[in-house]
Parts: C-alpha cells; sequence; structure tokens
C-alpha cells in the first residue's frame, strides 16, 4: 500500500518518549476527517513512510517497526497441510504485505495459525479509503493493533507489524533486513476497480501505487533476500473476455508455420487491471533477468466473510465491503437481499467470472508458499474454483432468499462499466488442484451463512452506498467528493 490520497499530517513524538518508542500520528483529510493513532516501535532501527497527497503541501515521517504483543495464552492446532521451516529447521517466515485487508488478514491468521512466523505491513490507507468516501464494513472490524492482541491471547502466536508505504523503499529495505522473509505475499495494492475509475487522481495513485509498490518489492527481494519466494496476487481481470479458452498464464500459439509459447494477451478494463498487467510483466522481466522466483496468483471474484481463524472471536472478524466502489458481486447480492433492496444486475447480466470463496484464498497462498517456483521461474496460476454469470448469482441468491422467508427482486441498471455484457467465457483452473486444493463450492448452507451474516448487521447498511456511482465514461480530472 502507498501514498495516502488528499491529507494533511502532523506528527508528535509523545513527551513521555525520550527515544521514539511511541510516535502519535494526528491525520486530517481534505474534507475534515480527523484520525489519530498511537505507532508502538522497537528500539532498533527504525523504518520510515513519508506521506505524500494531493491538497495542502506537507511532509511527515512516521517512523513503525515490528510490535510484538505478548500475552499467555494456549495454541491453537493447525490444518492438515504439512508444516513449513526455514533455514536451519526454523518456521518459515511469510511478510504479508497488505495484512490489513480482506485477502491480506484472513491470510496472515492462517499462515500463523499453520505455524508459520508472520510479518504483517501495512500502512493501513484501505480504512482511509472508507473516510475519504463515506464508506464502511457491514461487520465491525477492530484496530490492527487489537486484532493481533487478540490472536495472540487467543493462540500464543505471535504476528509482527510494520506499518509504512512500500512505496518507500528506505521503510522497505529496512523491514526486509530485520524480518528477512522466507516468502512475500503481496496484496498491498489498490485492489478496486471502481475506485480507480473514479476521477484522475484516483488512477494516478492507483498505478502508481500498484506499480511502484511492486517494483520496491522485487529490487528488495533482489537486494536483501534472493531465495525469497515471491506470491503475489493478480487478477483474472487481465485476461478480459476473449473469445477463446483463457489459459493459465501462457498460450502455445503456430504462425506463420512457426510455434512458441507465449504469455497469455492481456486486455485489461479498468486503470486498476492495467496496473495488475504491468506489475506481471515487471515481474516476469525479474524472473528472468535476476533470477527471482515468482508465483502470480490470478484470482477470481472473492465472496465469505468467515474462515476458521477469523470466526474464533469478534475482534478477528473480517471485513465485508457492499458499497458499489469496494463490494463484490456476491457479497453485495446478499446485503441488498437482507435489506430489501433489489439486486442490482449490470445491464444484461451476462458478465461471466471465476470465483472463490475466501477460505480457498488462504488455501492457495498456502499451497503456493508451500511449493515455491524455482529460481527463474514465474509461476501464473488461475485461482478460482467455480464460475458463473451476474444473473446466476441473482437466481442462487433469490433462491436462498425464499428458503429464508425474504422476497428477493431483481433489477436491471445501466452498467457503469465499459464490458462485454454477453460472452463466452471458459478459463483452466488446474494448477492449484494439481497442488492440493480442496475447493469450497458455493452450497445452500454458505449462502444461507452469508443472508445471515447481512441480516444480522444490516442496522449498519447505508442505502446511499448500494447503488453502482462510479462511471468508466464519465471519469474526469476533477477529483471527486462524497455528497454527505
Amino acid at each position: 500500500m502507498a501514498h495516502l490520497l488528499s491529507t494533511s499530517c502532523s506528527l508528535n513524538i509523545s513527551p513521555s518518549c525520550k527515544k521514539p518508542k511511541c510516535l502519535l500520528v494526528n491525520q486530517c483529510s481534505s474534507s475534515g476527517f480527523p484520525a489519530s493513532f498511537s505507532l508502538p516501535t522497537s528500539t532498533s532501527r527504525s523504518k520510515k513512510l513519508i506521506l505524500h497527497g494531493k491538497g495542502p503541501k506537507r511532509s511527515s515521517t512516521i517512523y513503525a517497526m515490528a510490535v510484538s504483543l505478548s500475552q499467555e495464552s494456549k495454541a491453537q492446532p493447525g490444518s492438515s497441510f504439512p508444516q513449513e521451516t526455514g533455514e536451519a529447521g526454523s518456521p518459515k517466515k511469510v511478510m504479508v504485505i497488505g495484512g490489513d485487508g480482506y485477502c491480506g488478514w484472513a491470510t496472515a491468521l492462517h499462515l500463523s495459525n499453520r505455524n508459520y512466523e508472520v510479518a504483517i505491513v501495512d500502512n493501513l490507507v484501505r480504512r482511509l479509503f472508507d473516510h475519504q468516501l463515506g464508506l464502511d464494513s457491514l461487520t465491525p472490524i477492530s484496530s490492527i493493533h487489537n486484532r493481533i492482541r487478540c490472536w495472540k491471547s487467543l493462540t500464543g502466536k505471535d504476528i509482527q507489524l510494520h506499518i509504512g508505504d512500500i512505496c518507500d523503499f528506505e521503510f522497505l529495505a529496512e523491514t526486509f533486513k530485520s524480518f528477512e522473509p522466507d516468502a512475500v505475499v503481496h496484496f498491498g495494492e489498490q485492489r478496486s476497480a471502481p475506485y480507480s475509475m473514479i476521477d484522475r487522481s484516483r488512477a494516478v495513485f492507483t498505478q502508481q501505487n500498484n506499480v511502484i509498490g511492486t517494483l520496491n518489492v522485487l529490487f528488495a527481494i533482489k537486494e536483501f533476500r534472493d531465495e525469497c519466494h515471491l506470491v503475489k496476487l493478480g487478477t483474472m481481470g487481465e485476461y478480459g473476455t476473449p473469445n477463446i479458452d483463457i489459459e493459465e498464464g501462457y498460450i502455445t500459439i503456430t504462425h506463420n508455420g512457426r510455434t512458441d509459447t507465449l504469455p497469455y494477451p492481456k486486455q485489461a478494463s479498468s486503470f486498476y487491471h492495467l496496473s495488475k498487467v504491468h506489475d506481471s510483466h515487471n515481474i516476469a522481466f525479474t524472473c528472468k533477468a535476476w533470477g527471482i522466483r515468482a508465483t502470480d496468483l490470478n484470482q477470481g471474484v472473492v465472496y465469505g466473510l468467515r474462515t476458521d481463524e477469523t470466526a474464533m472471536h469478534d475482534e478477528l472478524c473480517n471485513r465485508f465491503d457492499y458499497d458499489g466502489v469496494f463490494g463484490t458481486a456476491l457479497n453485495r447480492f446478499c446485503v441488498q437481499a437482507a435489506v430489501g433492496h433489489p439486486l442490482t444486475v449490470y445491464g444484461k447480466g451476462g458478465q461471466t467470472r471465476g470465483y472463490l470463496d475466501i477460505r480457498d484464498t488462504v488455501q492457495c497462498v498456502e499451497l503456493a508458499i508451500a511449493n515455491p517456483a524455482q529460481r527463474g521461474e514465474f509461476r501464473v496460476f488461475n485461482q478460482f474454483t467455480e464460475q458463473f454469470s451476474v444473473n446466476e448469482l441473482a437466481a442462487l441468491v433469490t433462491k436462498a432468499g425464499e428458503k429464508l422467508g425474504i422476497e428477493v427482486k431483481t433489477v436491471s441498471v445501466p452498467n457503469p462499466r465499459v464490458e462485454a455484457e454477453e460472452h463466452y467465457y471458459n478459463a483452466k483452473h488446474t494448477k492449484l488442484i494439481e497442488l492440493g486444493l480442496k475447493p469450497h463450492l458455493l452450497s445452500d448452507a454458505l449462502l444461507d451463512s452469508l443472508l445471515n451474516f447481512a441480516i444480522k448487521y444490516k442496522d449498519r447498511v447505508d442505502p446511499k452506498q448500494i447503488m453502482p456511482s462510479v462511471s468508466w465514461r464519465k471519469i474526469g480530472v476533477k477529483p471527486k467528493t462524497v455528497a454527505v
């Protein structure tokens, strides 16, 4: 994650701190939103984060080191995967960049529970996006500090926390040198296509944050941990919707009598998806040029809320986005059904994509770590378990609602995106299955669970956030603000 948008910041050292053990960061957005949080730091070398943004000139440096939150507690048994070890039989060390987010938090807990030594790296900007846009998770989510304390108290397992910006290479370098990861799981990107299409500044932010952040990770691996395995979250959206089968990363073609295996053509459909394409090209190049080992997980649309770990305590609860900017299709439909809003199908509703349960996201990441790429290898796995059209999802939610006594209606709304609404779609996804993925397929029981969660928290739903508000064709240079 990287530069904060449209904020001004001031940094104050607590009077009780003779050395920078506790720093208080006061933030105020351009719309007047105040936020403050304290960053515990260690006494070793500090990391720093320079915050940049639009609006008034400001320069702030946050020094943040690993947080080790210790309390006495009981250990939690792991799953059926073999335990991974690093050097000299010690637990394998995994850095989870973006570990405070939807996929990152669930993954960090899962890996910790599997006895990996985990460090979260995050600048917490995803939470700021909510404040800037007037959004909120359907489920209440605790601060990252309280989440980690709760995990420690329940399991006895430490998760290190490094708060900072991977677009600041000095911060990232110090984090690499202090933690010395065996694997890096990189979720730390602006992950919303609609967010990247709000206005020019957010399009620029998305590409700068995502591309420069990933470049910095690649340079950090080369300079400080050249045996480290990069597990990068990509997206199935890189491929677009071609009228041929989608292969896993590469396609063998014959042209004018000659045959070659080449990277599969990319047809990105937003500035966000384009940033992922740039990432893939940069990673492929550095694998070839520097011998980096990397796995690109082209993930489909994720749904669901609970994993074994996030279900252990309310303080560990994951975020659940239902709005038109960050919410994904199935999650959004379940919330709409719960509050009696018609399901919002964009256009004809024939848009077909790959989907997977968040429990399978964490399983896929662990499989990639446990079976690393070779030196110089750039692997691509298509990470999803089933394909659905938007209309098919709406029908499934309608049927599940009827079982709970909910009358669910569907409405077609003008499509805010530029995309094919009826198309061929057949994507291959065998490599993770071959490594041992045991999919959680979309079932009536899961839909019931999602709907019941949505009903439980329906008083937290803001009806103004349900309808799409970002248009691919109307994006402009003027910064878009939130209408209260």
